[in-house]
């Protein structure tokens, strides 16, 4: 549906080629906006300004220029253009990849520049300002429309944000020519990949109690123990996914001389993962330990060593990442000593050259950097993790994402995971091109547990990469991955039959 208006998407040039030069015969009036959610104050504002002129311009602020807060723009720049364009009052759309409209302005000569009335104060801002000398250089007039009906996006926001999760799903595969179909296929195709996985293994335990009475003398919370859950995590729950894929997967790892360690090895073998385990005495299978009390967590153990491994170790990795013969490889991440400023180097080095590099970097509470991993086919942060890598707490989310993509030197698709905000993915340099960015919500309905999420995320969009997919494939099957995830209990692969049913329900859902 979102293409049904898109003749009327156009650049500042076309516009300037179908209205003509000055004088016209028909006015030409022009108005612009961020128009995140479009509300009565702005179809008043269009509507006032139709009435003054014969044919009507829109501009709207790129993505990339959108500085209102966090998450902003809610919704996509070829949404926003998308819905402006299907008012008959309007006659062409531009999406303006400048901070300000001042290129648009002195490349169409719009006889009048419609602004609210908010802006007509007797000392007008200075961007006003700008706009009026630009207009005052050729004749042109700034006119100014009732402010009989007040809204703000922002306000409008704060209260309910509304659900556009398909909206911006049917935009991306509008863009890149994607079907359901060829998501089932890219998914049907990755039974025949092989993916070679390296990273710390972890053991995420979960004890659950009952809460007792407090104790009397000391702030002890008393709690009976109901059970205990124990889960293969880290960047062995990531070879799980790859395996539940229907992929072949390598798994590459240190563990400690331990039964837990053995236990693990075991059990990844049964899910179908070939695991290559070399056994360092000298510190412990890492274990993390969380105590659960009627459903809230109240206190969080860690068994391991983050000493970096020694370099027998690290060679034992290096050899394996030589020799192999892998469509695609995964460094999962977790600065426990596998990965390190001295090992990363080596590691990178040894992977074969065809085979595509995948990383993620978890820095929750220690030092590892996304920008470690320099020429990577796909690097997957999260928001902390890239103002981390960047030093940077107060960019937009756009600006952020640009910035991560150029200095890791990204040579194909970065993934930034927001949560419960879905991805923001960038796939090109050129950060003002349309197709350099991807943005899906979240399709998780019943969050049941986020943990592992990402790891769901990272399997799946390197396979659907490996397969020969594009990147706007691997966004949404990476995304719809970790949606899956979010609604299963504990952490656990998410299947290839779990995707396929992802793929119909979203496709039922959206007609």
């Amino acid at each position: 549906m979102l293409d049904r208006y898109s003749h009327k998407i156009c650049t500042a040039e076309q516009v300037r080629v179908c209205v003509g030069n000055r004088p016209r015969s028909r006015k030409v009036i022009m108005a612009h906006g961020v128009f995140d959610i479009v509300h009565p104050g702005h179809v008043r504002h269009l509507l006032y300004a139709k009435s003054k002129a014969g044919v009507l311009v829109c501009s709207i602020t790129s993505d990339q220029h959108v500085h209102k807060g966090v998450g902003r723009p809610h919704v996509p720049q070829e949404i926003r253009a998308a819905t402006l364009a299907a008012f008959e009052c309007v006659d062409h759309v531009i999406v303006d990849d400048n901070l300000e409209p001042l290129n648009a302005i002195r490349t169409i000569e719009p006889d009048y520049f419609a602004k609210g009335f908010e802006y007509s104060a007797a000392t007008p801002r200075a961007a006003t300002e700008r706009e009026a000398s630009e207009l005052r250089r050729y004749g042109g007039q700034i006119m100014f429309t009732p402010g009989d009906v007040v809204y703000s996006s922002t306000r409008l926001l704060s209260l309910a944000p509304p659900s556009l999760r398909f909206a911006k799903l049917e935009a991306v595969m509008t863009r890149f020519g994607t079907t359901f179909d060829m998501l089932r296929r890219t998914l049907d195709g990755m039974a025949g990949r092989s993916i070679h996985v390296v990273g710390d293994l972890i053991i995420d335990v979960q004890t659950l109690g009952t809460l007792l009475a407090g104790q009397p003398k000391t702030p002890t919370v008393g709690a009976l123990y109901d059970a205990e859950r124990r889960y293969v995590g880290g960047a062995g729950v990531v070879a799980r996914h790859v395996a539940a894929a229907g992929a072949r997967a390598k798994f590459t790892t240190i563990i400690g001389d331990d039964a837990i360690g053995a236990h693990a090895v075991e059990e990844l073998s049964l899910g179908g993962v070939d695991v290559n385990a070399k056994v360092d005495a000298s510190r412990p299978t890492i274990v993390k330990q969380v105590f659960v009390v009627d459903n809230y967590r109240v206190l969080k153990l860690d068994k391991l060593d983050n000493r970096a491994v020694g370099e027998n170790e690290a060679a034992f990795i290096a050899r394996s990442l030589s020799k192999g013969v892998e469509h695609a490889v995964i460094f999962s991440d977790f600065r426990h000593g596998i990965f390190s400023a001295r090992t990363i180097a080596e590691f990178s080095n040894s992977i074969p050259q065809n085979a595509l590099r995948a990383a993620d970097s978890q820095v929750a509470s220690r030092w590892g950097n996304i920008l470690d991993f320099k020429f990577f086919d796909l690097i997957t942060p999260n928001e902390r993790e890239a103002r981390f890598a960047l030093g940077d707490q107060d960019s937009g989310i756009r600006p952020l994402v640009s910035e991560l993509y150029d200095r890791s030197q990204c040579v194909g698709l970065l993934i930034m995971k927001m949560g419960e905000r879905g991805v923001l993915a960038c796939c090109g340099k050129d950060h003002k091109a349309l197709d350099s960015f991807i943005v899906l919500d979240s399709f998780c309905d019943d969050a049941v547990d986020a943990v592992g999420a990402g790891d769901a995320l990272l399997a799946y969009s390197t396979l659907a990469l490996a397969v020969g997919g594009d990147h706007a494939q691997a966004s949404i099957l990476g995304n719809f991955a970790a949606g899956k995830k979010c609604s299963k209990e504990g952490n656990v692969p998410v299947s290839v039959e779990d995707m396929h049913g992802m793929i119909d329900a979203v496709q039922e859902a959206m007609g």
